[in-house]
């Protein structure tokens, strides 16, 4: 059974929330429509999750916990999802729960879409949980899922302070038994499904600007100090609590370089059952 890295730190939520249908499942954009059924695998605080109900006729969301599915309860009627027009099939624009992507507690053929992001790197048998994606999807229907590659982020200046960080974040997402370079692997895993037609592609979320990468690097800062991360790592031996304030300050180091750049590269599919 793997571990989520990650955890559910207010410096992790901070980075999940700024993730909208835009930029985190523009592959996917181009194929809904107004009358879908979309399963949302690993909802997270909901942001996405949102977006995506503005476009199809009806989301069902789930994560792992109660306490997230809360906080994606919470940003879905924050951004005030419009409700659909009475039908035969009239349901909530967004329908919650838990429950696990190895196991889907949902009949087989159920969803026109089935969509994860983000989430295959941190479970423990990404092709059982294609699979299950796959068997919820009716045939003809759509399972989209996106992962980043961490072995791929590429920055600048090259700080050897965060080279220690990724290379922290390697052994500590490997060690809880996920898959942290998930993005090249997703077309191959989907194989393993059974999956035979695939497009495949990828894109990038860039952090350049000084308002971007004061962001994203005072968000790491705090991650790297206070999320689970840091907890995982000091409880493995892997780090001090020095060795991670030096990589804060290294984040910290780059967001105040006039040319400081980052670049986060994701792989895409879109699988047709």
């Amino acid at each position: 059974m793997a571990t989520y890295t990650h955890g559910h730190h207010e410096s992790v939520l901070r980075s999940h929330s700024w993730r909208t249908a835009e930029n985190s499942a523009g592959y996917l954009l181009g194929y809904l429509t107004p009358e879908m059924a979309l399963l949302d695998v690993g909802c997270g605080p909901g942001t996405i999750t949102a977006d995506l109900a503005r476009r199809v006729g009806r989301v069902t969301a789930i994560d792992t916990t109660p306490d997230i599915i809360a906080v994606a309860q919470q940003t879905v009627a924050r951004q005030a999802v419009p409700e659909r027009a009475v039908t035969e099939r009239a349901a909530p624009p967004v329908t919650f729960g838990t429950g696990d992507v190895h196991a889907l507690e949902f009949p087989d053929d159920g969803f026109d879409v089935v969509h994860a992001h983000q989430v295959l790197q941190h479970v423990a048998d990404p092709v059982q949980a294609l699979g299950e994606m796959r068997r919820v999807c009716r045939p003809g229907g759509i399972v989209a899922v996106r992962d980043s590659d961490y072995r791929a982020f590429a920055w600048y200046p090259e700080l050897p302070r965060l080279d220690d960080w990724l290379d922290l974040y390697l052994t500590v997402a490997r060690r809880n038994g996920g898959n942290p370079d998930a993005g090249r692997k997703l077309l191959g895993w989907a194989r393993e499904a059974g999956f035979e037609d695939i497009t495949a592609t990828s894109s990038t979320w860039c952090f350049a600007t000084e308002q971007d990468r004061a962001w994203w690097g005072g968000m790491w800062a705090d991650r790297i100090r206070d999320s689970a991360i840091a907890g995982h790592a000091l409880a493995a031996g892997l780090a001090t609590r020095d060795d991670l304030s030096g990589i804060a300050e290294a984040w910290l180091e780059w967001a105040a370089a006039p040319d400081g750049w980052l670049s986060i590269l994701h792989g895409e599919l879109i699988c047709r059952p």
